[in-house]
């Protein structure tokens, strides 16, 4: 009797993952990246939990989380091109180091009851925080620079992990600072970012070797600022960052309006789980031939299911307008994916985790115009109106307005590359 043949196996649907991670060094300084990358979640609602507790004034804390934010988009790109320029352990650890004795003396100077203006001097000096989630991505990009299957799986791993530590970093700095004490939040962020950056800096194999200086006849690298189709790439951005800061701010006001301010974190949380699922799901697809034609895809998904939270809004149910929210964020993930393959593909390769900083840049300077208009037009409207929904809406509208108007003919210099970054979809 003749035995059957055995039947094959069916590849596991989370294989790009699982082959992503068996490479040397990967599961290091993923790990490694995740702990450096979760205080960034934490800082600024630390800091705005704890000056506001001890002062008394929220106008005070917002003023000084707004300074640390203002000084991070300035400083941020020029640590990110020493960190090009010099290799990720020699200028990561003494940022981080110098971040972490702002965020210190932050604690002191609140504690310690010192003059206003040494709460604005200490977060200042926090700007020096290394981009982590670009370093990790960098690496990601060394690693499989040949393989673009790959780096978009990477690629799609790194934003669901961005979405969940920005997720989980606001409410572990709000449970610290409420259950223990009001400095525990920045303290604790401190102490992480410091350990996960030393551990990082410690995976020195998998670390993007530093480009050799170019001879002097030969013509620099080009800013990532001048070259073709990033700027434009960079608007889109910043206006996603209004998305994100915008709602933020209207949620809060809406269920504080509602009688349920408490629930406010559960709705954004529901969000961003929303983004981190539809991240990791991207993953398992095969990347864009043309990823200029995904982003706009995602940024028209995104636009168009933001219509519907004004509308949920409207009927003044929370959970309704939580269920909204959780749809609305499956899109964000992909637009954001889709970006950060364009501008890997857009970028000098030697001044990669710079133009991943100005990216960074662009979100965060979104998110204050967005936290600004979405405050504004809360104080304008009665409490709880659905109104002010409609700021992130516009918001994403403008995102797809700009991707439209600024991808629709690509420079010459970078539609090759683009187009060669991965097999059709």
């Amino acid at each position: 009797m003749t035995a059957r043949p055995a039947r094959p196996r069916r590849p596991s649907p989370l294989a790009p993952y699982a082959r992503l991670f068996a490479r040397p060094g990967a599961r290091a300084f993923t790990a490694a990246g995740l702990l450096a990358r979760l205080p960034m979640g934490m800082l600024n609602v630390s800091a705005l939990l704890m000056i506001a507790r001890i002062h008394g004034s929220y106008a005070l804390a917002g003023a000084v989380t707004a300074t640390a934010l203002a000084a991070t988009a300035v400083v941020g790109p020029w640590t990110a091109r020493l960190v090009d320029r010099h290799g990720q352990a020699r200028v990561a650890v003494p940022a981080t180091a110098l971040a972490v004795a702002g965020s210190v003396a932050l604690v002191l100077c609140v504690r310690g009851g010192a003059p206003v203006w040494t709460l604005f001097l200490c977060t200042a000096a926090t700007a020096t925080t290394p981009n982590t989630g670009g370093m990790a991505r960098a690496r990601w990009a060394h690693l499989l620079r040949d393989d673009p299957a790959a780096r978009h799986t990477a690629h799609s791993f790194e934003q669901a992990a961005d979405e969940l530590c920005f997720l989980l970093g606001p409410l572990l700095a709000t449970l610290l600072c409420t259950t223990l004490f009001p400095e525990a939040g920045t303290t604790v962020a401190a102490a992480l970012l410091l350990t996960g950056v030393l551990l990082l800096a410690a995976q020195r194999r998998t670390e993007p070797p530093v480009a050799a200086p170019a001879p002097s006849a030969a013509r620099p690298a080009r800013s990532p600022l001048r070259t073709p189709g990033l700027p434009p790439l960079l608007a889109v951005f910043t206006a996603t960052g209004a998305v994100f800061g915008s709602m933020e701010v209207v949620t809060v006001a809406y269920a504080d309006g509602h009688g349920a301010r408490s629930a406010a974190g559960a709705m954004l949380a529901l969000q961003a789980a929303g983004s981190c699922v539809a991240g990791l799901l991207c993953g398992l697809r095969p990347p864009a031939a043309q990823p200029r034609r995904r982003l706009v895809a995602a940024l028209t998904a995104m636009a168009a299911l933001l219509t519907a939270v004004p509308l949920a809004a409207a009927t003044g149910r929370l959970p309704l307008v939580a269920g909204a929210l959780l749809v609305a964020g499956a899109a964000t993930a992909p637009a954001m994916i889709a970006g950060m393959a364009l501008l890997t593909a857009r970028t000098p390769a030697e001044r990669l985790n710079e133009g991943m900083t100005l990216a960074v840049t662009a979100l965060l300077t979104g998110i204050a115009a967005g936290s600004a208009a979405g405050g504004r037009t809360v104080d304008l409207l009665p409490p709880g109106a659905a109104g002010p929904y409609a700021v992130p809406a516009l918001a994403a509208a403008l995102a797809l307005a700009v991707a439209l108007a600024t991808t629709r003919r690509p420079a010459p210099a970078t539609a090759a590359v683009e187009t060669t970054q991965a097999p059709a979809s």
